[in-house]
């Protein structure tokens, strides 16, 4: 929970030199949200080539080194009996990790129906935009409609429509908190008896999907609706039609899972008639496609060998595993759920830009984050907590008090969201303390005489301390979302071998490449820093300057200015 340190932009700024001025200011992509007055100091300063290229060389060992260490783990048991339900036989002559249902679910089983379904949306949208753009809206909804109504049946299609009116009607009265409030009790019906197995009778049929998508279309469609509900309060003339809020909840691509767009986005999006693309856009389109493919078997190829999902549910295997192999499994069961993530949203995105829409981004790589406050699976939730609750009541997320309200709120929807449980509710405990004792730690930090400390050092200097705390901070996000991917057990038994049993070995070691990490980390900043936000050029030397005469013509040596050290350091 370390955070790096931040300084005062009113303290300090107005009683420092020019030089020190752009010291300070840098732009602050990672935390312009959470902290839109934070000056991160040194996010542009440069460390030497040699040391940078020293911290890929020690992240590639130490990859390969884990790697072997559960390679090794995963052939030595493959016919372990506790691995009998998940390792199945497969290609190539192995067994394949097959635990993860989501996985399997999305490119097995589901893989036929939702690759009709969505090639039937693209056709009709590309027919629609070719001959009557204006109208390729409706035909979204109605292709949607249709499509759910072929899938689960005239009932779900009308509890889905009942959701909607409902919703609908407490948005005409415009009072925000009432829209909220029949929001998450709507939510609430899904998650809790007897409501949840009345509603569930609203589906016909009984074949494999149909639990997991009458959870995904309901519940993305109440988070839909509650976003509709709350921007026509905004609204000051009048109301939006019910007509917008069926097109903007039937869009098949998002329907059953998500990513979810604000409606004020996907209403200005969907509704606009310049259907032009830029040049090579489509070229980037098809290639993301690709890309999206080859994950998908890259993966499928690893789960033959390395068995990282499996292995984390067998207790007594894992205390006879090193601490190398814990430790590299709770870091690949993170990097696999941020790629599973990001080719699920990455496949219905792609549609979307067919259609000429802006979806969210994929989320943000675990690897990336060393902040709790960037750290987020799902980038379409994550905009739309922080549109309507977290900086709703936040603010600035400079006062205490609010904050804490803010992100108690914040992580009381998602608990909501994902289902109330233990493993849930311990998840969200350590992440929303992990946030809350970031702002305070930039509290503590922004005091003297740690300011002033830091203004002494060189920018290299306070980078590197900066990564330091940086490194506790990342194994914390870490060993708190592995509460929610694998077990509170697991959890508990990575922290133990990292900061106990392995001490003072393991932990000095694993903490020494994740500061590489992090390094590598702000090196790909401050780049991306340099980019948007490029330091200014020199000034061009006069027309005339050439004409001058030399200066040694005019001035004696005795009366030649002293030399300016910062401006021989800039030049």
């Amino acid at each position: 929970m370390f955070f790096f340190f931040f300084s005062s932009k009113e303290s300090y700024l107005n009683t420092t030199s020019n030089k020190k001025k752009q010291h300070f200011l840098g732009n602050c992509k990672a935390c312009e949200l959470r902290f839109p007055v934070c000056i991160t100091m040194g996010i542009k300063a440069a460390l030497p080539k040699y040391e940078i290229y020293s911290y890929y060389v020690m992240l590639c060992l130490a990859v390969f080194w884990a790697t072997s260490w559960i390679f090794e783990v995963s052939n030595s048991n493959i016919n372990r009996k506790a691995f009998k339900t998940s390792v199945k036989p497969s290609y190539f002559g192995r067994k394949m990790d097959t635990s993860d249902f989501e996985w399997m679910m999305w490119f097995s089983t589901f893989r036929a129906h939702i690759l009709f379904a969505l090639s039937g949306h693209v056709l009709f949208a590309k027919i629609c935009s070719m001959l009557a753009p204006q109208y390729r809206s409706l035909v979204y909804m109605v292709y949607g409609v249709l499509a759910v109504w072929t899938s689960m049946g005239w009932t779900y299609v009308t509890l889905i429509l009942s959701h909607c009116i409902l919703l609908y009607s407490i948005s005409l009265v415009k009072i925000r908190w009432l829209c909220f409030v029949t929001g998450l009790c709507t939510l609430a019906t899904f998650k809790c008896e007897p409501f949840l197995s009345w509603e569930a009778g609203f589906v016909q049929g009984d074949f494999e999907l149909r639990h997991v998508l009458f959870y995904g279309g309901c519940g993305f469609t109440i988070m839909r609706c509650m976003s509709f509900a709350l921007e026509n309060c905004e609204k000051k003339d009048g109301n939006y039609n019910i007509l917008e809020l069926l097109k903007y909840n039937f869009y098949l691509p998002f329907f059953y899972f998500g990513p979810i767009m604000t409606f004020d986005k996907f209403y200005v999006q969907v509704n606009r008639s310049d259907l032009t693309r830029k040049d090579g856009e489509l070229w980037n389109i098809s290639l993301h496609g690709l890309i999206h493919l080859g994950v998908v078997i890259v993966v499928d190829v690893l789960f033959h060998f390395m068995y990282i999902l499996t292995i984390p549910t067998d207790m007594k295997l894992l205390k006879h595993l090193s601490d190398w192999a814990l430790v590299g499994l709770a870091y690949f069961n993170l990097v696999y759920d941020w790629v599973k993530a990001a080719v699920m949203f990455g496949v219905i995105t792609t549609v979307a830009k067919l259609d000429h829409m802006d979806p969210p981004k994929p989320p943000k790589c675990i690897t990336m984050l060393y902040m709790f406050a960037e750290t987020h699976f799902d980038r379409g939730i994550h905009e739309w907590l922080c549109k309507y609750v977290y900086d709703y009541l936040g603010g600035k997320h400079e006062n205490v008090l609010e904050e804490l309200v803010a992100t108690l709120c914040t992580y009381g929807i998602t608990i909501l969201w994902l289902g109330p449980c233990e493993v849930v509710l311990f998840w969200a405990f350590f992440n929303c303390f992990g946030l809350n004792f970031e702002l305070w730690t930039t509290k503590f930090f922004s005091m003297e005489p740690f300011v002033s400390l830091e203004m002494a050092m060189s920018e290299a200097t306070s980078r590197r301390i900066r990564a330091v705390f940086n490194t506790f901070n990342f194994w914390c996000i870490v060993l708190y979302n592995t509460v929610a991917l694998n077990s509170l057990d697991f959890s508990k038994l990575v922290a133990k071998r990292l900061l106990l049993k392995g001490f003072p070995i393991t932990t000095i070691l694993v903490m020494f490449v994740t500061y590489c990490l992090v390094q590598v980390i702000k090196e790909r900043e401050r780049k991306q820093a340099l980019i948007d936000d490029p330091d200014p050029l020199p000034p061009a030397p006069p027309l005339n300057a050439a004409a001058a005469p030399p200066a040694s013509a005019t001035t004696t040596p005795a009366a030649q200015p002293a030399a300016e050290p910062n401006k021989e350091k800039a030049e």
